[in-house]
């Protein structure tokens, strides 16, 4: 059995622009995320072209002991605490496979995103047979919802709800900035619909465990696209050729900074 949700994420930015800001993001979280022996090493980031598709391949390495809850530390042993993600980026489809060779098959996470220009108002965007779709939980996401951030993770410079961007004049987004955002037709605006199916086969902690990983993907979802928005001065004038500069020197930090300092970023509280 596995457990999958689709979670929706409505951002006021156009697919267009979110291709670049998502990349200039997910190298940002990569440095905060990396030090003292943990973090992301980057093995491979090239493009692919396979059965008519053609994106960017990435194949990551996540080195997260210092991240998973205690109850899981005492039962795994520390060299299973390593994970691979291969992610196939063929925008605006992107898929991500998260694997663990001490689980082999027993253990995989697969994200699926599609990103539409809507207000994530589209029912099985990713045409799920109708008996599988019908047992998919819809999770919206609000990037405004202070509810929706521990305590822990907030930060009043990523707060949606404060921040107002310099350059395009987006923000800060109300309480109702989504239903406002139906009428406003010079403001762009777009959703990712993200399916994720995890699966955990380990007799006595399987729904434990799936359910820890679906809380933990919310809130990195949260938590990313707050600090995407938030930092849209930094990227909205930057073209692919200078992501993928960016990328390439990020690769290097990182193999710099995991081998350093001390650990950083998001640990996973117990559950």
């Amino acid at each position: 059995m596995v457990l999958i949700k689709e979670y929706r994420v409505v951002l006021p930015c156009s697919v267009e622009e979110y291709q670049v800001g998502q990349l200039f993001s997910v190298a940002e979280a990569s440095k905060n995320e990396t030090g003292g022996g943990d973090g992301i090493e980057v093995l491979r980031n090239e493009p692919y072209e396979k059965d008519g598709e053609k994106g960017q391949y990435t194949h990551k390495i996540y080195h997260i002991k210092s991240k998973v809850p205690g109850f899981l530390k005492m039962l795994a042993p520390e060299s299973s605490l390593i994970f691979h993600e291969k992610a196939w980026n063929a925008y605006p489809y992107c898929k991500t496979i998260v694997t663990n060779e001490y689980m082999k098959d027993d253990f995989s996470i697969i994200i699926e995103t599609w990103h539409k220009p809507d207000l994530g108002t589209q029912e099985n965007v990713h045409k799920l047979d109708s008996y599988v779709w019908k047992n998919v939980a819809v999770v919206p996401i609000d990037i405004a919802d202070r509810s929706q951030v521990s305590a822990a993770d907030y930060k009043p410079e990523e707060d949606p709800a404060k921040f107002k961007s310099a350059k395009t004049g987006r923000g800060p987004l109300g309480p109702a900035w989504k239903k406002e955002l139906v009428s406003k037709t010079d403001c762009p605006r777009m959703c990712a619909y993200k399916l994720v199916t995890v699966k955990f086969k380990w007799w006595g902690l399987q729904n434990r465990v799936e359910s820890f990983i679906h809380e933990q993907e919310k809130r990195i979802f949260t938590n990313f696209h707050r600090q995407l928005f938030c930092m849209i001065d930094r990227w909205v004038e930057l073209s692919m050729d200078d992501i993928r500069r960016m990328e390439a020197e990020t690769q290097k930090e990182l193999d710099e900074l995991r081998k350093q300092g001390e650990t950083r970023g998001t640990s996973a509280a117990d559950s």
